[in-house]
């Protein structure tokens, strides 16, 4: 008998989490907003990202020059850097003024300066030999293009510089080149063969996509909620006497389920359409996938009982979306940041989602080998689902005591 009465009470409590699941599929598909954030964003933004990038590096990127010098030496110096694939020398101006209107016309999307002195500081080795190059910073691929391949051009000039002034000290060329380069060196792309923008960005922007459209579409159904004064919404089967971890449950459960199936289309299937880095194991990154969405739908739903009305997720969306790009260390070193800055990302998924996701699609890591970032979403998804159930319980009681008033 007894044993009866606990499969019963336990059949009772899964059929009510049931309910609360079922109720709240009902609710997101009913939402028109929400299945345009939940399915069309997370699916058509990945895609239009892409192609924005479609190519990772520009070539013959147009510039001008600018030579007050008008030697030899500069001369040269151009004919290397035109010989490139990334730029092509269209203008040839007499002033600085003459390329700024180009630059703002968009004619080109770079100028590169050389002094009157440039020659005589190069020969005579009494002063320091200056190059202006300046970048049109409208496009970043524009930017790469001008500014790495100058600089290649410009390192190797040193070097050959170098090599003559020592052979002019009566050193042989080739004992010349080991003092220049005393520890040869080859450099090999490991991650990112390309070098391009798309293959160095996307993959991180896939998981913020994720974040920040189950984050959005959560704080729209809670905003909702408090619009239409039906907080209880939020809190399904609280009439009938559901507890607040069944609830909770029950509705993540819901989010979860619809997240897991767009997450596994977008993590593993946009990076083989679009050739985009894509050497880990598949199935490590769907067990990432798994502590990583229970912290994002937790978290969301811990922030969307203080939303007032729908526009409000998007305020955040749009102000925290660049912000968690650069304190998660993607477009910005994480180690360059200051502490308050560091510390305070440790406590969004999204900082540890995308390392641990890099880790194993991009450099081919193991779930073992990302175990910091594994662990420590499961630690994030713990914490919020106490809080959500913190939050929410809070919320039960204030209307319960509203209601007996």
């Amino acid at each position: 008998m007894i044993i009866t009465r606990l499969l019963y009470s336990k059949w009772l409590k899964v059929q009510e989490t049931w309910g609360v699941f079922t109720g709240e599929l009902r609710r997101i598909f009913s939402d028109p907003g929400v299945v345009v954030i939940f399915f069309v964003a997370t699916l058509a933004y990945p895609i239009l990202y892409n192609f924005i990038y479609w190519k990772d590096n520009v070539e013959n990127v147009p510039v001008a020059v600018v030579d007050m010098s008008h030697s030899q030496e500069s001369r040269a110096f151009l004919h290397k850097w035109n010989a490139t694939p990334d730029i092509t020398i269209t203008h040839y101006c007499t002033s600085m003024a003459e390329a700024e209107q180009l630059l703002r016309a968009q004619k080109i999307h770079g100028i590169i300066y050389f002094p009157s002195e440039f020659a005589e500081c190069l020969n005579t080795g009494m002063k320091t030999a200056h190059i202006s190059l300046y970048c049109d910073m409208s496009s970043f691929l524009y930017m790469k293009a001008v500014y790495l391949s100058c600089n290649r051009v410009m390192l190797e000039d040193m070097g050959r510089i170098q090599v003559d002034r020592y052979e002019a000290m009566g050193y042989d060329k080739q004992f010349s080149w080991q003092l220049v380069q005393a520890a040869p060196y080859t450099e090999t792309a490991l991650f990112c063969e390309s070098g391009g923008y798309a293959s160095f960005l996307i993959p991180a922007v896939l998981m913020l996509i994720l974040h920040q459209t189950l984050f959005f579409g959560i704080c729209m159904l809670g905003g909702t909620a408090r619009e239409e004064n039906k907080e209880l919404f939020l809190l399904p089967g609280r009439r009938r006497g559901y507890s607040v971890l069944r609830i909770t449950l029950g509705r993540s459960a819901a989010y979860f389920l619809i997240y897991y199936a767009l997450g596994a289309v977008v993590l593993l299937g946009v990076p083989r359409l679009f050739n985009l880095p894509h050497i880990g194991d598949p199935l490590a990154i769907l067990k990432l996938l798994v502590p990583y969405l229970l912290a994002v739908i937790y978290f969301s739903m811990s922030i969307s009982v203080f939303t007032r009305n729908r526009e409000s997720g998007m305020v955040v969306l749009i102000s925290s979306s660049l912000i968690f790009l650069f304190i998660a260390g993607v477009s910005w070193p994480q180690q360059m940041l200051p502490d308050a800055w560091r510390y305070l990302s440790y406590f969004f998924p999204y900082t540890w989602g995308v390392h641990g996701f890099l880790h194993i699609n991009s450099m081919g890591a193991t779930l073992e080998t990302t175990a910091r970032e594994y662990i420590a979403l499961w630690i994030l998804a713990g914490g919020y689902f106490l809080t959500t159930c913190l939050h929410l319980g809070v919320m039960g009681y204030i209307h319960d005591k509203k209601a007996g008033c």
